[in-house]
């Protein structure tokens, strides 16, 4: 066993796999201890990007600091000017006739863009209706208010505030050289992966996400892993009348695919009885047929070997012919079929929540959860909100890619005809 043990953890392909799960399957364990947030507690309304978040309100409580930055002017215009307004002013110095060879929308060339813009610009020349793309009244305006944040004097104090309150309410200017130090502001939020369609910590729900998916897989794993062991231990030993009721069971599983049993069964339940252990159960109870077939095979060419005739000589009982002389030499191919069912039960999930079955939605998140909310809110299109889905993706990714290497490095360590 210590020797088996050895050149299983020598292997390569294993060791990286076992790594990485190892760190998916500590983050999930470790993560809720440190942040000990709701993963379902709807922090805002909608998408919010990932960024570290201020409350406006304690950052006026907090100690200000007169601080000049030089490049803070030229900051605040790259943040006052969007791309689509850096187009529009190229476009309309273009319909005006001027040069606009050496501008683009670049940060760059902000200030070359800006001093063109300031030459160029004329508000009651535009209004003349004159300039090509530039001809309605909302044109128009859309310059003016343009001309407006471009021509704004950003020196002068950009708002007052009040701190406190009734008779000892004080009324501050508050201009662009004052500055608070993030730490000293009472509440600040980060949210490393932003937030989802509800608001939602997306880093946190991840995580606690993970960790259930995970829980689904191991227990729907399991639960086909054994009932396949169980099945083709019998099937295979036994054999006659025995293996083929069994192997006719298996084959009316063959003949309809797997996974749409799994979606009649799982549908026919409804959606109050569909909890994390049913998912699991229903999802194990429909992946065994394979890994029985494999055990079956495997069991047929030990039962007449030297070792296992000895047994029955010596009366050995069923039970104890199984398992002590088959059981040991298919241990490592029971594994491998393990790791693969945790990694299919994971898979179905996902598979089953991306179309609307999956686990309750009011109770906890999946992976598959993740997705289906992503797509049915947009984020792959109209928000474009890429931390929603792509974090669970790659998770997704990761898990299975991690178990398929342990999977592979197992094979090479307990096959010989794959060793280097």
């Amino acid at each position: 066993m210590k020797n088996t043990l050895r050149n299983v953890f020598h292997s390569p392909r294993f060791l990286v796999g076992f790594i990485i799960f190892m760190i998916i399957l500590l983050t999930t364990l470790i993560y809720p201890y440190v942040i000990s947030r709701d993963p379902l507690v709807s922090l805002g309304k909608g998408f919010l990007e990932p960024g570290t978040y201020v409350s406006v309100y304690d950052a006026n409580n907090a100690g200000t600091y007169r601080v000049t930055l030089p490049e803070a002017q030229i900051n605040r215009l790259e943040s006052a000017l969007s791309i689509e307004d850096r187009e529009t002013m190229i476009a309309y110095l273009k319909a005006k006739g001027d040069d606009v060879s050496m501008l683009d929308t670049s940060n760059e060339k902000l200030d070359d863009l800006l001093a063109a813009w300031k030459n160029g610009y004329d508000e009651a020349d535009a209004k003349k209706s004159k300039y090509e793309g530039f001809s309605t009244q909302a044109k128009r305006n859309a310059l003016r208010r343009l001309n407006t944040r471009v021509s704004s004097d950003k020196s002068s104090a950009a708002m007052t505030v009040t701190k406190g309150d009734g008779d000892s309410a004080v009324t501050e200017k508050i201009d662009d050289i004052s500055y608070v130090k993030v730490d000293e502001v009472a509440n600040v939020a980060t949210l490393p992966l932003g937030t989802d369609n509800f608001g939602r910590d997306t880093l946190t729900e991840l995580v606690h996400a993970t960790g259930v998916s995970l829980i689904i897989g191991l227990m729907a794993g399991t639960i086909a892993t054994l009932l396949g062991l169980l099945v083709g231990l019998l099937a295979g030993y036994v054999g006659g009348i025995l293996d083929d009721i069994l192997m006719f069971i298996a084959n009316i599983f063959t003949v309809i695919p797997g996974f749409v049993l799994l979606i009649l069964i799982y549908y026919s339940l409804g959606p109050e009885a569909r909890g994390i252990t049913t998912c699991a159960v229903v999802i194990g109870i429909t992946s065994w047929v394979w890994t029985a077939r494999s055990v079956r095979s495997q069991v047929i060419s030990l039962r007449n070997r030297d070792h296992v005739n000895l047994s029955k000589l010596s009366g050995h009982s069923l039970f104890r012919i199984i398992l002590t002389d088959i059981l040991p030499y298919i241990a490592s191919y029971v594994v491998m079929a393990f790791i693969l069912q945790v990694s299919s039960g994971i898979l179905a999930e996902a598979q089953l929540s991306l179309l609307g079955l999956g686990p309750k939605t009011t109770t906890t998140p999946t992976l598959g959860l993740m997705m289906n909310w992503a797509k049915l809110f947009g984020a792959y299109t109209s928000s474009n909100a890429w931390w929603a889905y792509f974090p669970v993706i790659l998770v997704i990714a990761l898990i299975s890619f991690s178990l398929n290497l342990m999977n592979t490095g197992l094979d090479q360590v307990f096959n010989p005809t794959l060793r280097d």
